[in-house]
This record gives structure tokens, C-alpha cells and sequence, in this order.
């Protein structure tokens, strides 16, 4: 192959182009892509410097404020229409642009917005995870922003526009909570959403569809945005049918959710318990007084059983404990055995407990346990639950020789967690609880509420509701606890089911199938959340039809992008 390529017009060479500006002269020189490659990073520098460069120095502005905004739209600010607004800038940012410097515009973006929305990463680890973790992620939202240009230009004018930009979001997010170590979904534009108008969409097409919608919504608002600039420039007012005509249909799509029945009724009922024990503090080391905390669980328990018994609160049919509710393995360790026996006693009906177990091996494994009272631990698929998604550097090191060059913290995690899915031919945990095991309780444990597949697994296998147990106590007084939240919320209205998220010190809710919150808890307290919730069997058609609207939505956008690619060079050649 001959070291020759199309050089495309610009200042000097292709430097133009790189800032987002076309050039009347055309040029042609023959150069290789390892040229292109050695030649790429100071010719960005270079025209940044010149006066075609302030318009690329806008664009980067552009992105990373609008990284900035769509932070905004999650959890712990909240401001959830804020959302497409973000999109909507990134989009604006990348019309015109090549696919390299669309790639940078894209990492601006996402490295601003990942800083901001998952700080709690380094609480109490240091920068270093948090940066490390963020410039990740923005790796994928730059390959997206490499593409985003190219969609300005896909075929079938604006449906098409839409389609492919939308698809690219959902794309992004499909590939980023995937890969590598079972990727990290954290951030997806549907998780902004759990009390918006587009969150009733999950019912139909999960978590993919409530993102796509969001980015249709803020590619509408570009597009608006770029009709509206030569309207404006002419002062022609009259002319501003077609931006807000974009605008309408922004507006139009955030609100389609408004139009889907959500139920709120299910054939039958159940009075649960959420005991949230709290722990003696904050940190890494909230398990170094691991008693304290099991004591604490144990004794907000026995207050319920004797309000139980005076008449002061309902019987419960099931008592849920979060993660980490024993850090002391009870199957090896009496004292905490009978601690969790006296308490379960006390209630009269089962106890599902967050423990840490030994084993198997050198490995120890994150456990949903059934206790029963007059009987103790439950065995079997349906009174055990293994977390089958171990969190990466944080419950187990992957290529710990390879990262201790950088941190010696890789060394706090003394001992792997084993995954669920390497114990036991069908690891997926519905538990059967209730004084006659007629509650099916899907366990979801900690980040694994993040995870389209596993929530779907539990509630396809029989769950009539999912309980998410977590425990936030290593990431303080941070936003970590009602981003969580916010995503058992969204899985409640995807999965048609009530979801209990029940973490050691918060924030805690009991959420009906609608996405309603009934019961919430504070931060860093002790509390117990009480609430009679519907029980359904029925599946929802998101949950029917699965990973299929993720599939389906990536292969059209992309189909639109190599299309419109294929398109451009056949007019060139």
C-alpha cells in the first residue's frame, strides 16, 4: 500500500478542517496514515494558535460546559431537563467538525462530566481512582464524539439526523457498561430520569430507550439551535417557525412517557420491614467495629419486634437488612449466628441478611442469606444469593502486580470476592420468603442495580420484587447513595415491581412498581422503613423483549454512520 492520502483544505493543510472550518482552496499531498498519525497532535496545536483556531477554542468551551450541564441533570442536583440540554451542546459543538477533533470535543465533554458526577469514587482512596475512572469513561463518549459529526450528514434528513444520533448515545453506553471487567453503567442519561416524564418509557424499552428518547430530545434542540443562527443573523423573527418547530418536538419527546399507564396494583400484597442499622462511621473502615454493626441491625430489629407486640407498628411479612448487615461469616462464627437468630425470633418471619462468607478458598463472597426464625440460615437457590457482579478495584484487584506500580491502595483489598456465577450451575437469586415462602424476592445486590441483565435475570426467573441491598458507607457523605437510589427507581418502572433499596446508612426507599417512593430514609441514621407494597407477576414488555431495543437502536445508527461514510467516499473517488 503506498504512503499517499487526500489532504483536506484548511489553514496551512488540514488544520481547518481540525477546527471545524472549511477552506475555498482545495490541496493534495501524498502522505501516509503514520504520517497523519505523527502529524495529527501538533497540527491541532497549531490551529488552535490561528485566528480559524477561536472558533475550535469555542467548541472545546462548548463541550465542556455541557458535560458540566448534563452532571447537573442527576442525582444529588437533580435538575433532570437539564439533561438534553447537555446532549443538545455536545451535539451543537460537533456539527462540522472532523472525526478527530469531534473525538477530543467528545473526551472534554465526558472527562468534565464523569469529574463531576462520581467524585465519591476517591472519598477516601485518593484522586487517582476518581481521574483514573473518569478519563475511562470519557474514552468511550470520545469515540462517540468521533462519529457525532458524520450524523449531521446521515441520510434521510432529519428522522435520520435523529436516529443516528440517538442510536450513537445508546451505543456508547451499551459498550461502556460492558467492557472491560463487566463495564461501569454508571452515568447513562436514563438514570437522570427516574422522576422525569420520559422515565414510563422503561416499561417498553428499558434503561436504551430512556436514554435514546433524551438524546433524540437534545439533538432536536441542536438542531433548532443551527436553524435558528441564520434566522437570527438576518434579524428575519418571522422565520423562527423551523427552530421552534425543533424546540415543540423536544418537548414533545421528554413528555411521551406521560401517555404509558404504569401499574400500581399487583395480585397481591406484602407488609415489608427495611432495617437500616447504620454504622459506628464513615470510611473504609465503617466494618472495623464489624460487631457494632451487627449488633445495630440486631437491635433496630428487636425495637420493631416490640413495637410489633404492643401494637405500635404492623407485623411485617418480610425483614430486609442491607450488604455488609454482617461482616462476621454466621456460619462459622456462633456468636453472630445466635445474634441473628435472636433477632429473626423476635420478628417471627424470615430475615433476608447482607454477609460476608468465607470462601470458597482463599476468596470470600458477598451473600444474600434467608433466616428463618426456629431454623436458622436457609440453603439451596432459593435462600442464598452470591453477588454475581463483584465491583472491580473494589471487591476484587484485577492484574494487582500490574496496578501496584501505581497505588499501593490496591492492597486494601485483602481478599477477591468470588463471582456468584462461578458457584452454582443457576446463580440467579430469588429468594422465597414470607411466613409461607409465597414472596419471591429477586436479591440485587449494591452496583448490580446498574446492570440491565442482572435485575432482568431475577425478575424472568419468578421475582414478585427485588430488594437491592447495598451499603454506601465507604463513600460518605456523597451523591453515590441517591444516584443509587434514583436507578432502583428506573428498575421499579422497567421491571413492574416493587424495589426495596435497603442500604447500612443510607439513603434507603421502598419504591412502588410506578417508580413512587413511599418510604425514604436519611443519611448516616438509624431507621426502619415500614410499608404494605404490591406483588406482581406479570412482565413487563421491556423486560419481555430484553437487550433488544439496545441492539436494534445501535445497528440502525450505525448502519446511518458507515452509510453516509460509504456515501461521502464514493462522491470523492
Amino acid at each position: 500500500m503506498s504512503d499517499s492520502a487526500v489532504v483536506e483544505p484548511g489553514v496551512g493543510t488540514n488544520l481547518g478542517r481540525e477546527a471545524g472550518i472549511a477552506h475555498p482552496v482545495k490541496a493534495r499531498a501524498r502522505r501516509g496514515p503514520v504520517t497523519r498519525l505523527r502529524q495529527a497532535g501538533p497540527a491541532l496545536a497549531a490551529s488552535l494558535r490561528t485566528s480559524s483556531g477561536r472558533l475550535a477554542w469555542a467548541r472545546l468551551l462548548l463541550a465542556g460546559v455541557s458535560g458540566y450541564v448534563l452532571h447537573l441533570a442527576f442525582p444529588g442536583i437533580g435538575i433532570w431537563p437539564l439533561a438534553p440540554v447537555g446532549v443538545a451542546g455536545l451535539a451543537v459543538a460537533t456539527r462540522g467538525v472532523s472525526g478527530r477533533f469531534g473525538a477530543l470535543l467528545g473526551f472534554v465533554f465526558g472527562l468534565v462530566f464523569f469529574l463531576r458526577l462520581i467524585p465519591w469514587i476517591g472519598i477516601y482512596v485518593g484522586a487517582l481512582p476518581w481521574v483514573a475512572l473518569s478519563i475511562t469513561e470519557a474514552l468511550y463518549v470520545a469515540a462517540m464524539g468521533a462519529l457525532l459529526p458524520r450524523v449531521w450528514r446521515a441520510r434521510g434528513g432529519l428522522p435520520g439526523l435523529l436516529l443516528a444520533s440517538g442510536g450513537l448515545w445508546v451505543a456508547q453506553e451499551a459498550v461502556r457498561g460492558r467492557w472491560p471487567f463487566g463495564g461501569f453503567p454508571w452515568g447513562r442519561l436514563a438514570f437522570s430520569q427516574s422522576d422525569a416524564p420520559t422515565a414510563p418509557l422503561a416499561s417498553i424499552g428499558g434503561a436504551p430507550l430512556v436514554s435514546f428518547a433524551v438524546a433524540v430530545a437534545g439533538t432536536l434542540l441542536a438542531w433548532a439551535v443551527v436553524k435558528a443562527g441564520p434566522v437570527l443573523r438576518s434579524r428575519a423573527v418571522r422565520q423562527l417557525a423551523l427552530p421552534a418547530l425543533g424546540v415543540a418536538l423536544a418537548l414533545a419527546v421528554m413528555g411521551l412517557g406521560t401517555l404509558i399507564p404504569l401499574p400500581t396494583e399487583g395480585d397481591s400484597t406484602t407488609r415489608v420491614a427495611a432495617v437500616q442499622g447504620n454504622v459506628p462511621r464513615a470510611g473504609l473502615d465503617f466494618n472495623s467495629q464489624r460487631r457494632a454493626v451487627l449488633d445495630n441491625h440486631v437491635n433496630a430489629t428487636m425495637q420493631l419486634a416490640q413495637k410489633v407486640a404492643t401494637g405500635e407498628a404492623e407485623p411485617p411479612d418480610v425483614v430486609l437488612w442491607p450488604e455488609n448487615a454482617s461482616d462476621i461469616d454466621p456460619y462459622i462464627n456462633a456468636d453472630a449466628a445466635a445474634e441473628i437468630s435472636a433477632a429473626t425470633d423476635a420478628i417471627g418471619v424470615p430475615i433476608l441478611i447482607g454477609a460476608v462468607v468465607q470462601g470458597p478458598g482463599d476468596y470470600v463472597s458477598n451473600t444474600g442469606i434467608v433466616w428463618r426464625p426456629d431454623e436458622g440460615a436457609g440453603t439451596g437457590d432459593d435462600s442464598t444469593y452470591v453477588k454475581r457482579h463483584p465491583a472491580p478495584f473494589g471487591e476484587y484487584m484485577p492484574y494487582r502486580d500490574f496496578f501496584r506500580l501505581f497505588s499501593s491502595k490496591v492492597d486494601l483489598i485483602s481478599k477477591d470476592f468470588v463471582s456468584g456465577d462461578k458457584l452454582r450451575d443457576n446463580p440467579v437469586g430469588v429468594m422465597r420468603m414470607g411466613t409461607e415462602g409465597q414472596v419471591r424476592v429477586g436479591d440485587v445486590i449494591c452496583f448490580e442495580v446498574a446492570y440491565d441483565s442482572l435485575v432482568r435475570d431475577s425478575v424472568k426467573a419468578g421475582a414478585t420484587m427485588l430488594a437491592v441491598q447495598t451499603n454506601n458507607a465507604t463513600f460518605g457523605y456523597t451523591d453515590e447513595s441517591v444516584q443509587q437510589l434514583a436507578q432502583s427507581q428506573l428498575r421499579a418502572i422497567e421491571s413492574g415491581r416493587t424495589v426495596v433499596n435497603i442500604s447500612t446508612v443510607g439513603v434507603s426507599g421502598i419504591i412502588l412498581p410506578d417508580g413512587t417512593v413511599v418510604a425514604r430514609s436519611g443519611h448516616y441514621t438509624q431507621d426502619v422503613l415500614e410499608a404494605t407494597v404490591p406483588l406482581r407477576t406479570e412482565l413487563t414488555i421491556a423486560t419481555r423483549v430484553g437487550e433488544w431495543p439496545e441492539w436494534i437502536l445501535t445497528a440502525l445508527a450505525l448502519g446511518l454512520v458507515l452509510g453516509t461514510a460509504l456515501s461521502r467516499r464514493e462522491k470523492t473517488s
